[in-house]
């Protein structure tokens, strides 16, 4: 099990990525945005916990205007399983700035 905790500032994220086993992220502090391949941007705050499954495409980060620290929980490869995480491209602006579909306050 590998856990990183990750913080974000103000408009922060990572790119398009997948894990070979999934990941979990849970929110410490702050607001943050997450999506999933083809999916809604949604907004995560301090409690919620988000799980996304083996090979799915998602990038996670900060809200425009707050910092963000979550946990981030996968698992690592098995033997022969291929890469633990697989990076693709960079998230957009456009993608960045779609709407939240989902305010959780």
């Amino acid at each position: 099990m590998r856990v990183n905790v990750v913080r974000f500032a103000p408009g922060a994220r990572n790119a398009w990525h997948a894990h070979v086993n999934g990941q979990t992220v849970h929110v410490t502090e702050g607001v943050g945005l997450i999506q999933s391949r083809g999916g809604e941007v949604i907004q995560i705050r301090p409690g919620d916990t988000v799980h996304t499954p083996p090979g799915e495409w998602h990038w996670h980060g900060a809200a425009p205007d707050h910092f963000m620290t979550h946990l981030a929980m996968w698992e690592g490869p098995r033997e022969g399983q291929g890469a633990e995480t697989e990076w693709g491209e960079l998230v957009t602006d456009e993608e960045y700035h779609a709407a939240p579909a989902q305010d959780r306050s």
